[in-house]
């Protein structure tokens, strides 16, 4: 004896071909096949997408701090200043720092550069410049009177320049004294003493470490830029930052990571929604299909309708046996691209298949991340828009007059 409700019975008893009715099937399967394909690659460009966004995310508050400080009129005595804003609250570490360019010189080659003048003993609590070392130490930026005064350089620029440990190099910076003649150029010899890898091509590509002393003169400045804080939670490092002018006063100026790569970020995530639109628009092609499937199958079936009515099926009964249908087939797409697309995230992820230009996204290759939420509003967006589908063909279905079905059978 047959337990499954009779709308679903003659559903599925429907979803079978016949030989008159191949073609309807036909476009039914081509309808699943659109969901599954819908599904399927909505989930890459979100996996793609958030994997790239966290990946960049991860790599440059690995390279950046995560709150930048500044303070109107200038800093006062340095040591105050990082022991004071180091005791709030969910702050872990903080340094000061100093940025200029520059232009590097070796034997071989010229480049552009960032300078950045550091305390390597609080640096390491506020980026991971110091885990990031390939050759050499990052303390060894600090030089005796007399030694030439170190440098680390990102790995992409020692290699433009030719260089490795122990070789010389020459900056040369703008912010040397005003004379008559203008501002004059500085100039100074640098030892290579360590060489990174943070694994963000901007950084690799174009920064050098120096102590703060050495970069606070070649910039001809007297006292840091910024002091950076870490946080034992990067995603507080907003709420910290405009708590900070309230915790020791108005004249500091704070802005976390999140604001000052604000640009990049943004874009990122409209990249992600018009993907996300654009490809979703082939679940809605494939919801055409599943209307223009039962309507057909509402016409064929004009006499199995209203021999239903006649033996007492009500209206709703009618529209559900279509709905069913209709279900049936966007569930059954829904779910094989909802099983397709998640083992080829895995594979595509696991096995890093997918390859990008370093220099315009800081990374090698595509990271997949699929979140359990962007998985859920899919599968169930994706079925909803296949439910709506099935209105249409299936009120038409229970509005046939029977009488008029079977005048001419």
């Amino acid at each position: 004896m047959n337990r499954l409700p009779y709308e679903l019975f003659i559903a599925l008893r429907y979803l079978r071909a016949r030989r008159k009715q191949a073609f309807i099937s036909l476009i039914s399967i081509i309808s699943g096949v659109g969901v599954a394909v819908g599904v399927t690659a909505l989930l890459i460009v979100l996996a793609l997408m958030t994997g790239l966004q966290a990946e960049l995310r991860d790599r440059l508050v690995g390279a950046q701090a995560h709150i930048f400080v500044n303070k109107v009129g200038g800093f006062g005595p340095i040591g105050d200043e990082v022991a004071a804003l180091r005791a709030l609250p969910h702050v872990t570490g903080a340094a000061p720092t100093v940025l200029g360019y520059g232009l590097i010189r070796s034997a071989d080659n010229e480049e552009f550069l960032s300078l950045k003048g550091i305390d390597p003993a609080l640096e390491r609590d506020v980026t991971n410049i110091a885990t990031a070392m390939i050759k050499g130490r990052l303390d060894a930026v600090v030089h005796t009177p007399g030694e030439m005064p170190g440098l680390v350089l990102g790995k992409e620029l020692a290699e433009k320049l030719g260089v490795t440990i122990d070789d010389s190099v020459e900056i040369i910076t703008m912010d040397g004294p005003l004379t008559p003649f203008g501002v004059a150029p500085q100039t100074r010899a640098f030892k290579v003493v360590g060489i990174f890898s943070l694994g963000f091509y901007e950084y690799d590509s174009g920064f050098g470490y120096v102590h703060l002393p050495v970069a606070l003169k070649m910039l001809d400045k007297t006292r840091p830029d910024y002091i950076e804080l870490r946080l034992d939670d990067m995603f507080r490092a907003s709420a910290v930052a405009d708590d900070i002018p309230n915790r020791i006063g108005s004249a500091y100026v704070a802005e976390g990571w999140a604001q000052t790569n604000r640009s990049l970020f943004q874009a990122l995530w409209l990249e992600k929604m018009a993907m996300s639109i654009t490809i979703g628009l082939i679940v809605m092609v494939a919801a055409l299909n599943i209307i223009a499937s039962l309507i057909l199958l509402v016409m064929e079936k004009t006499r199995d309708i209203a021999i239903l009515k006649t033996m007492g099926s009500s209206s709703a009964s009618i529209r559900r046996i279509f709905m069913l249908q209709g279900l049936i087939i966007g569930l059954a797409g829904t779910l094989s691209g909802a099983v397709l697309g998640s083992t080829l995230i895995f594979i595509l992820d696991r096995f890093k298949l997918i390859t990008i230009p370093l220099d315009v996204y800081q990374i090698s290759h595509v990271p997949f991340r699929l979140e359990p939420l962007d998985f859920v509003v899919v599968v169930v967006v994706a079925v909803l828009i296949c439910f709506v589908a099935t209105i249409y063909p299936s009120r038409q279905a229970s509005k046939l007059d029977p009488a008029q079905a079977l005048r001419y059978q």
